[in-house]
């Protein structure tokens, strides 16, 4: 967790959040006061923590909040006024948008922080082994369009494909899709 943006358009706010952010392990905190160019920002940059300080001065922060909720890894703390939280938590939180009402104390702004640093670990962890299933997907894909080029040009059976794959990447202590890289390599040719 290193991230923040904070989007607010009230300049007073800012050194307390700030000062929270920094304690709780944020160490890169940027700041902007729209919504307009938090989502130019997050063009260039990803962010770990996204707080909105509604309402912005180009729109409320509510559709902010869904659309980075939606499009983006980034987990969102909406900070609304106490008469519109009913309402607005109602719609945010169906995005996994963690909604407060202002005022806020700072204990309950600490615990919804180190709660959204939590669901960004959880959330980071479910990224990850997301990336190592898909890769051994594509590893599986390699594989499989070896072993059928085996069964095709050398006309082995499936099995004795698989048993070629398997007994050539323990020979040569290499990976099986190292080993069906190898035969794509040379079969793909023909």
């Amino acid at each position: 967790m290193n991230s923040v943006l904070f989007v607010s358009g009230s300049a007073k706010s800012l050194d307390a959040f700030k000062e929270l952010l920094l304690k709780a392990a944020f160490s890169d905190i940027v700041t902007v006061p729209t919504a307009g160019e938090a989502k130019r920002i997050f063009i260039e940059k990803d962010f770990d923590l996204c707080v909105i300080n509604a309402p912005l001065k180009d729109e409320f922060g509510t559709e902010l909040a869904i659309t980075i909720s939606e499009k983006l890894i980034c987990q969102v703390i909406l900070l609304v006024k106490a008469d519109l939280y009913e309402e607005i938590s109602g719609k945010a939180e169906d995005y996994g948008v963690i909604t407060i009402s202002k005022p806020i104390s700072r204990d309950l702004l600490w615990n919804a922080i180190k709660l959204a640093g939590a669901s960004i670990k959880r959330m980071n962890l479910i990224k990850d082994e997301n990336r190592k299933l898909l890769q051994k997907i594509e590893d599986i894909k390699i594989v499989d369009r070896a072993k059928c080029l085996l069964i095709s040009y050398l006309s082995l059976t499936e099995p004795e494909a698989h048993r070629y794959i398997e007994k050539q990447a323990m020979d040569m202590r290499t990976s099986r899709r190292a080993v069906a890289e190898e035969i794509l390599k040379t079969y793909d040719n023909y």
